[in-house]
């Protein structure tokens, strides 16, 4: 993958709106972190991949000051419209970014970084797997299948799933 933030595997299958969404915009985008912006534009890169115009998309909210772990379920929010127990705070935090931008949705697990944090996050639906490992001297491995990497088990500490609208997030500077 040469993106700048992301790894993908999958899709993102409204990439098509997504693209038309970013363009509408370009016309209303101003922000003193990144002063002239405009010769930024097309904010989506012609004839880049979806993963690329996501990419795109991201490195523009990140690089606007928006905290990658922030930014990341602006794009990819999970399934809160119907979520009987989600909170007062999260719930209104999806409802006002529902407003500013449209989800990138697709059967997906996208993991990003921006130098300091590393995570991941799945698709809404979960149509993609991303199964993880932590090891006792602190080694995570995150993977579509479980076993790319060998690792005797008496080394795993956890073991997990992703789970769909759920985020997998180390801070490398608070461990």
């Amino acid at each position: 993958h040469p993106y700048r933030i992301v790894a993908h595997n999958g899709e993102i299958n409204t990439i098509q709106g997504n693209r038309n969404w970013m363009t509408a915009r370009e016309a209303l985008l101003e922000t003193p972190a990144l002063p002239g912006l405009q010769r930024a534009f097309p904010i989506c890169t012609p004839g880049a991949s979806d993963t690329a115009c996501f990419d795109d998309a991201l490195e523009l909210l990140v690089l606007g000051g928006i905290p990658i772990e922030e930014a990341v379920p602006m794009l990819i929010p999970e399934p809160w419209e119907h979520h009987a127990e989600m909170g007062d705070g999260p719930r209104a935090f999806y409802q006002y970014n529902a407003a500013r931008m449209e989800p990138w949705d697709g059967p997906a697990s996208i993991a990003f970084t921006d130098g300091r944090v590393i995570g991941a996050v799945l698709d809404r639906n979960g149509l993609r797997p991303s199964r993880y490992w932590v090891t006792d001297d602190g080694f995570v491995v995150m993977a579509s299948e479980v076993g790319v990497v060998e690792i005797p088990q008496e080394q795993i500490v956890e073991k997990g799933r992703l789970q769909p609208g759920r985020m997998f997030l180390i801070d490398t500077e608070e461990g």
